[in-house]
């Protein structure tokens, strides 16, 4: 583990971060396989951060194909404990306009291809998402982009869909009959995966769209998203260094989250094979060591 608490994750568009005093690019290898990029170790806003870009430099890589176990073992080694995601939504409500920001605090699987537990291999964990975003920082985020100058909405239900095509018409219609207030694709695999390394995560989505259910809007699009993701850009570094100065420097507990394995861990010690034990030894070693 090192000294860096916090992590970011950007999002399309959010290939690197203005400002960002660069210290050293650090490849890591994981028991997954390699992240999504090296990860740029850098002080911003006088805090040391983990900086990864969630599809590689120039976006090289699918939702389905993005790495999200390799990603998050990767900040957990670091010693990273609160992780900031950036990312891109479609709105499925009119008051969701594109440019403003949603910081949900629930999610709704539409995923079929996806690896999304770090467990198996002999050891059975079960941990709560109930609440699967850190409360303190849906506040924090809520907080940091109302000072930022965005118009934020706290609070909301993100679908996670497979993609990498956009919805039909009918399923946006559906999502949309059953209260759903956000749609993107990557998320919900990077929030499981912190709750079981006990990162405290938190989303700030930032609507691009109204997917393809608006009346009066064109249906959505990959050069209309990306050019809403280019006005978008630096919005979303002003919120990460609004987020950066609310945070402590110091290490911080999270009854809710940095304890997740506490009663999680459902097989007999004695039965958990050893080469299992030394892969997830960063996330279950102080309870199993």
């Amino acid at each position: 583990m090192t000294d860096i608490r916090i992590g970011v994750v950007g999002g399309s568009g959010l290939y690197q971060m203005e400002g960002l005093e660069v210290l050293e690019e650090r490849k890591i290898d994981t028991p997954f396989g390699a992240p999504s990029d090296p990860f740029v170790i850098g002080r911003l806003e006088g805090k040391k951060v983990a900086f990864l870009p969630r599809h590689g430099k120039g976006h090289r890589l699918l939702p389905t194909e993005l790495n999200y176990r390799a990603n998050i073992y990767g900040f957990k080694v670091l010693g990273v404990e609160r992780l900031i995601s950036v990312s891109a939504v479609g709105s499925l409500k009119i008051e969701y306009a594109p440019k403003d920001i949603v910081v949900p605090d629930q999610f709704f699987d539409r995923t079929r291809h996806r690896v999304d537990t770090f467990f198996g291999d002999g050891l059975v964990a079960h941990v709560s998402l109930a609440k699967p975003i850190c409360p303190t920082l849906i506040d924090t985020f809520t907080e940091a982009s109302e000072a930022a100058g965005a118009k934020v909405h706290k609070n909301g239900a993100y679908v996670c869909m497979e993609g990498p095509q956009f919805s039909t018409r009918a399923e946006s219609e559906v999502y949309r009959s059953w209260g759903m207030d956000i749609i993107g694709m990557t998320n919900l695999q990077e929030a499981r995966l912190a709750r079981e390394a006990e990162i405290c995560y938190a989303t700030l989505a930032m609507v691009t769209d109204y997917d393809c259910w608006h009346e009066t809007e064109e249906a959505v699009s990959g050069e209309a998203v990306m050019e809403v993701i280019r006005q978008n850009v630096q919005m979303s570094q002003d919120v990460i260094r609004q987020v950066l100065r609310r945070l402590p420097d110091e290490s911080t507990d999270c009854p809710l989250c940095r304890h997740a394995l506490a009663h999680s861990l459902i097989t007999e010690r004695s039965l958990i094979p050893a080469e299992t034990l030394k892969t997830l030894a960063p996330l279950v070693g102080k309870y199993l060591g």
